[in-house]
């Protein structure tokens, strides 16, 4: 089946979706079956990580070359940067590669410390940013080990969880935040939850939301939003028509 780019599912109602939803869960199957993680009922979360790593090891460098220009997310990581002093305590989630944000921050002279699930990201981020702190490590798994941030970010990372751990996930990293620390996260707009399908040949599952519920879902996990931004994006490797690219800038509240 060819690519397909969750964003043009238009919300489970194209023709075609559900037996495309349905290729996806057996790929993830035949996936799951040949990976060296103990798995089952007892290990569901560890099975899920490891699903969604050896996807992203897959793709490699092959990401920035489908998505060579990312202008929100410089555009976020500048808002912020002009915010910090430097010397900042930088958390990159999600930090793939290391291109843009990564980067951006380092050049800023801010204290990087990126994190990702693959470490195949892993590696090209730390020959991208050699001056960064680069840890494979699950949003889900921050703890008090890696000390308090001025700021995170997280673009397009926790598209990766279900919405239920998307909520554990922004309570989380307002934890790691010291009060009044800044944060900004991108997703990309459409109402799914959790859903199969084939990201540049692997088989991965996403979320999103509408942008008014997004907004929400931050604002209950703590955090104040300062600004946010909507852009049109049409990755530059696949036939698929332009997405809508959630950017919020926040504020992590005084308690």
């Amino acid at each position: 089946m060819a690519e397909m780019p969750f964003w043009t599912l238009n919300v489970l109602t194209c023709q075609g979706v559900v037996p495309y939803l349905e290729e996806g869960k057996r790929r993830l199957i035949n996936t799951a079956a040949t990976m060296t993680i103990e798995s089952g009922p007892d290990n569901p979360r560890q099975e899920y990580r490891a699903i969604q790593a050896e996807a992203f090891n897959r793709i490699g460098g092959r990401y920035d070359e489908a998505f060579p220009h990312k202008e929100g997310q410089v555009a976020a990581g500048e808002w912020m940067i002009k915010r910090l002093k430097p010397g900042s305590r930088v958390l990159d989630i999600g930090c793939g590669t290391g291109a843009p944000t990564a980067q951006q921050f380092a050049e800023a002279g801010c204290e990087v410390t990126g994190i990702d699930i693959s470490p195949v990201m892993l590696d090209l981020a730390r020959k991208n940013v050699p001056t960064g702190t680069f840890l494979e490590r699950d949003v889900l798994d921050l703890d008090e080990s890696l000390g308090m941030f001025d700021a995170a970010t997280a673009f397009f990372s926790l598209l990766m969880l279900p919405r239920a751990e998307i909520e554990q996930a922004l309570r989380t990293i307002h934890g790691r935040l010291a009060p009044g620390g800044l944060f900004s996260l991108s997703m990309v707009e459409i109402d799914l939850d959790d859903v199969p399908f084939q990201f540049l040949g692997a088989p991965v599952r996403v979320t999103g939301y509408l942008r008014d519920e997004l907004r929400e879902v931050v604002e209950a996990a703590g955090f104040s939003v300062l600004s946010e931004n909507h852009i049109s994006y049409a990755p530059a490797t696949t036939q698929a028509p332009p997405e809508i690219q959630l950017f919020v800038n926040c504020r992590r509240d005084q308690f």
